[in-house]
């Protein structure tokens, strides 16, 4: 994947050749030199995306000792890559040439001595419950699938309400499809996030309503309401997380979540019109919550996530005689690069659990990604999407 790691110093007067787009519009290649102009109240250009999809980091630092590459994007340059270091030049400017990587969005940190930090320069940084990390976007050719394309694009709103169970305000995103008609009744998937993401990053880093948007203009996916709830209900560090949050998120899906959602937009409201789905933690929310709540999901999607005591923790599910009958569809999925590790055994663990019990589901590991968003988009796009609310193949999946 990767042809060559280069890291070299590059002088002062080089910097301003290059610079990052002004975000005017919803560009594939945001980080591509267009206007050869440095990002407004950046020092230097930090990444610079080239056509050849190599990128060139680069930081002013220059009482610094060490300057790394951390983060997601290691899992392209290899599985197994560890922090990459830059080189300093005399000007006190360290930079570092990976590449070429495949076209995709990429999370990273920099080290520097030892302190984790956003890249100071790059215009494009997370918002989440987590300290933020910063995005660098490989572009190719042309828009990818998780891209705004010129095609008709559905609207996403944000809500504010009072949860008793939580006793505070919050919030909850939902997208509706291009030419959403309340005359019409549509499905509703709820998607939720794994630790420390808010309700916000299905959005900016799943780009899941610009999935969508692309998946009906293709005529891959049938229009539907995606309702995004914030699942973080318990402190991530709490020292009974696992113990709490399940039953939490459960009194506020059902108390105050579901029912807002059915409230103020047209949707079916029964299980075979409503779907639950989320990544990691989120996966562990719906197989804790959803599996148990047959009363009010009929399709499911587990994205990275599970549980390596399956048999014993849904033992209520899988032994329920009349499961094939009650789930449309259900689907479990995970990254390529993270089939082998602790996450990978919690969903293949899953997976063998149902395959015992006959169940009928889609299992599948795919993409390029390891526990990331790179692998959590491409299962949305090529899976999980277009697998919703279609009809039962012949002997089930």
């Amino acid at each position: 994947m990767i042809s060559s790691i280069r890291a070299a110093a590059i002088g002062a007067l080089c910097l301003a050749a290059f610079g990052q787009q002004a975000n005017v519009n919803l560009d594939y290649r945001p980080q591509k030199n267009t206007e050869n102009l440095i990002p407004f109240s950046a020092t230097l250009n930090s990444p610079d995306v080239r056509d050849d999809r190599t990128v060139v980091f680069r930081l002013k630092a220059p009482q610094a000792h060490e300057v790394l590459l951390t983060g997601a994007v290691l899992t392209a340059i290899g599985p197994a890559t560890k922090p990459v270091p830059f080189v300093k030049g005399e000007d006190g400017i360290w930079t570092l040439t990976i590449g070429p990587l495949k076209a995709d969005l990429y999370q990273y940190h920099l080290m520097v001595d030892g302190m984790r930090i956003a890249d100071p320069n790059n215009s494009i940084a997370a918002f989440t419950a987590m300290p933020p990390y910063s995005q660098l976007v490989v572009h190719g050719d042309g828009p990818a699938y998780y891209d705004a394309r010129n095609v008709p694009h559905g609207a996403v709103t944000r809500h504010v309400y009072h949860s008793n169970v939580t006793n505070g305000e919050r919030e909850l995103y939902v997208y509706t499809p291009p030419g959403y008609d309340r005359a019409k009744r549509y499905p509703v998937l709820y998607l939720v996030g794994g630790s420390g993401e808010l309700a916000s990053n299905w959005i900016y880093d799943g780009r899941a309503n610009f999935i969508l948007d692309n998946l009906i203009a293709e005529g891959k996916a049938v229009p539907m309401l995606i309702a995004i709830p914030n699942n973080q209900v318990v402190h991530r560090n709490d020292p009974k997380h696992t113990e709490r949050t399940f039953p939490i998120f459960e009194a506020d899906l059902r108390g105050h979540i579901i029912p807002l959602v059915e409230s103020q937009y047209s949707v079916i409201q029964s299980p075979k019109g409503r779907a639950i789905s989320g990544l990691s933690m989120g996966g562990r929310h719906t197989q804790f919550v959803g599996f148990n709540s047959l009363d009010l999901f009929g399709s499911f999607g587990v994205l990275s996530a599970g549980d390596v005591d399956s048999e014993k923790t849904s033992a209520k599910f899988l032994n329920d005689p009349d499961v094939n009958k009650k789930v449309d569809y259900l689907f479990v999925g995970q990254g390529t690069h993270e089939a082998n590790v602790r996450m990978g055994e919690r969903c293949f663990a899953l997976h063998k659990a149902l395959a015992n019990h006959k169940i009928e589901h889609e299992y599948y590991v795919g993409g390029s990604g390891a526990h990331d968003w790179s692998t959590w988009r491409h299962l949305l796009y090529y899976k999980f999407l277009p697998g919703l609310w279609r009809a039962k193949p012949a002997g089930g999946r």
